[in-house]
């Protein structure tokens, strides 16, 4: 019998209550405390926050659970481990876009089984559990299921991507930007909606060239649940980079080909 994953899902939908709660009241607020971590990236007072009260819920309710999370060290060893972005897409939090989300997924034995994708100021939520398919809504009991589109032309395809800088430093920016001429439409909606966009159906494809392990966790079972295809930006299965490609699956190979290091 495959394991059931509903009640890590339940938890998780709990942790996403509980960092909505965190980050709403923070969100524009005036006081708010940004610093500058050493790899350059910014970090609020919300994010560290988020982040311990999520640990602190993990270690009460998953005491033998591992966590690793974008701000704290990683605690705990074996097969089940907790993965956490408190809040993916800072930047936008910071300016006050409201296009940002708590990052939560469980993996085990390295494999990604549960994860919820919480959007409170986009009154946005995604969610999944291996073999139970991907789904939105503002609740666990109030979701509808989500379907990647069947678009199968890179021509009639809609791409979302983050940022050009990171592709052309990856040496990959002329396959990058001829994809991005080739493709009926092109928009950076960025960070985490771009993926859970391409679990919808409401855009075919989704690309970045460097991301850590928080933050591609939580999309991968969401994008693979709803019928689509998450690997690296080589085209290897899992979380584990170079990057991420996102899609449908049906413009999968192509995709990898056409983003392939250039000579």
């Amino acid at each position: 019998m495959a394991p059931d994953f509903t009640d890590d899902l339940r938890l998780a939908h709990v942790l996403a209550d509980n960092a909505d709660s965190i980050t709403m009241k923070r969100f524009r607020a005036q006081d708010l405390r940004v610093s500058t971590k050493p790899d350059m990236t910014e970090v609020t007072d919300a994010d560290v926050d988020v982040e311990e009260a999520l640990r602190a819920t993990l270690k009460k309710a998953r005491p033998r659970d591992a966590v690793h999370g974008e701000e704290g060290e990683d605690t705990g060893w074996g097969p089940r481990r907790w993965i956490i972005d408190p809040i993916d897409g800072t930047r936008n939090f910071v300016r006050g876009v409201p296009v940002w989300a708590s990052l939560i997924a469980l993996s085990v034995d390295d494999r990604i089984v549960a994860s919820v994708v919480s959007a409170p100021a986009l009154n946005r939520r995604w969610w999944a559990h291996e073999g139970a398919g991907a789904w939105t809504g503002t609740t666990l009991l109030r979701g509808q299921q989500i379907h990647v589109s069947k678009v199968g032309s890179v021509e009639d395809a809609s791409l979302s991507y983050s940022s050009l800088n990171g592709w052309i430093s990856s040496g990959r920016g002329q396959g990058f930007v001829n994809l991005l001429r080739d493709c009926w439409r092109t928009r950076a909606y960025g960070d985490f909606w771009s993926y859970m966009l391409v679990a919808e159906g409401a855009v075919d494809c989704a690309m970045e060239p460097d991301l850590a392990l928080h933050d591609m966790a939580a999309l991968d079972i969401i994008v693979r649940e709803a019928g689509g295809q998450f690997t690296n930006i080589d085209g290897h299965a899992g979380v584990r980079g170079p990057g991420a490609i996102a899609s449908n699956g049906l413009l999968h190979d192509e995709l990898v080909e056409r983003l392939a290091p250039e000579a």
